[in-house]
């Protein structure tokens, strides 16, 4: 995700430098964050459904080892997903 985001910036930058002010720059960066997140969003807590990059407020780019909400373990493998 960071480096998305930093490429994101490094585009918007860059097309602002050799072609001026471009809203197509700004909507491809954030389409690119969108696709990036898309992952982040789908990783719930198996019981309660509680997202595990959420600490409060704040979103961080590495996951919860234990649920905050009902102290599942989430780095024990879930066996109804038998892949």
């Amino acid at each position: 995700m960071a480096g998305v985001l930093a490429l994101a910036i490094l585009l918007v930058v860059t097309v602002n430098r050799f072609y001026g002010h471009s809203t197509i720059a700004f909507t491809l960066a954030i389409v690119m964050l969108l696709v990036a997140n898309a992952p982040m969003v789908r990783f719930n807590c198996p019981q309660c459904g509680k997202n595990a990059f959420f600490r409060g407020p704040l979103v961080v780019f590495w996951p919860n080892r234990i649920c905050t909400r009902c102290g599942h373990d989430l780095d024990r493998p879930d066996p109804s997903q038998n892949r």
